[in-house]
């Protein structure tokens, strides 16, 4: 059975910094690219960034560029994302995802997701 736990959310302040993991079992973790969605209120979800099975391939949206860093650990079956000089509109319920494949691909192929953890920037 797969499973994928996140933690790291909470409530912090614009510019602050929070680190999200996803520690994952139940799959071989490091057959796949793996990545990093949210969902504010009220919109869709959307792609935030998400790394190649062994990490030399890394893809990021336009929003968290330079702010966002998506790391893996395949010793220890876990994803994360640092989040560095957070602003408001980074709140959201950010969910891990597993691609069925190696390389990241198409967004459309992440086709097992996490029940999400809620980050919260307050102004």
């Amino acid at each position: 059975q797969v499973q994928l736990v996140e933690s790291g959310g909470g409530l912090v302040q614009t510019g602050d910094s929070l680190t999200l993991s996803c520690s994952v079992s139940g799959i071989t973790f490091d057959n796949y690219a793996w990545g990093w969605f949210r969902q504010a209120p009220g919109k869709v979800r959307e792609f935030v960034a998400a790394v190649s099975w062994i990490a030399n391939a890394r893809d990021y949206a336009d929003s968290v560029r330079d702010r966002f860093e998506i790391t893996r650990d395949n010793a220890k079956n876990t994803l994360n994302l640092q989040m560095n000089n957070l602003k408001p509109e980074d709140t959201a319920v950010y969910y891990c995802a597993k691609q069925k494949y190696r390389y990241i691909g198409s967004l459309s192929d992440f086709d097992f997701w996490s029940q999400g953890t809620q980050v919260t920037v307050s102004s």
